[in-house]
């Protein structure tokens, strides 16, 4: 029960900062707060005592299930729902529900067809912004994510964060029925299909 879970985080302020040190963070003038360490400013001061845990590190919100630890309130809620499995965000159209209202929004979007996330160099259209910024590597060429052990070059952090387990040989999925294991989760699919069909349940 979230509501339950959330009845154990103190309310308090919405920072731990005293009154000193949110000055030497912040400009005060005429009402206006605005951040010493970016270009952020505000009227509210609660909004800015939120937005100075981005540079202090500071996560006041604590799961009670595991070592987890938030800046907003509203995260800790959206995770504390990969706990109990809460999945309050039905779809109208079919069975599916989600933890997150996020994820919900982006569902809907194989219903409605959805293409929000438009190219500026040529008329493709996306989905979903990583397919987006996947395509946009097509213009650019931009490989941002380098390999230390070899000469090869990634536009997604995922596709190197896979590449990189062949240098470790880190063997994330591994298979149930023997002693087999792979960096990737299709490749153990395929592994299971072609070795272990008759094991199916």
């Amino acid at each position: 029960d979230i509501s339950l879970s959330l009845t154990i985080i103190a309310e308090g302020s919405l920072s731990s900062a005293c009154h000193e040190e949110y000055h030497s963070l912040v400009s005060v003038q005429g009402g206006l707060h605005s951040c010493l360490m970016c270009s952020y400013a505000t009227k509210v001061k609660g909004h800015m005592q939120v937005h100075l845990r981005k540079h202090t590190g500071e996560r006041p919100f604590q799961c009670h299930l595991c070592p987890a630890a938030f800046s907003l309130r509203a995260t800790l809620v959206d995770h504390i729902r990969t706990h109990t499995g809460e999945r309050p965000f039905p779809c109208d159209r079919c069975s599916a529900s989600f933890a997150l209202k996020k994820t919900l929004v982006k569902h809907m979007r194989t219903h409605t067809r959805e293409r929000p996330f438009s190219c500026e160099h040529c008329s493709a259209s996306f989905s979903r912004m990583t397919n987006l910024i996947r395509h946009m590597h097509s213009h650019t060429g931009n490989r941002p994510f380098c390999c230390d052990h070899c000469s090869a070059s990634f536009a997604l952090k995922k596709t190197f964060v896979n590449h990189m387990r062949i240098h470790t040989r880190e063997g994330a999925y591994s298979c149930d029925h023997c002693n087999a294991s792979f960096s990737q989760k299709c490749r153990l699919t395929n592994h299971l299909s072609r070795y272990h069909e008759d094991k199916k349940p």
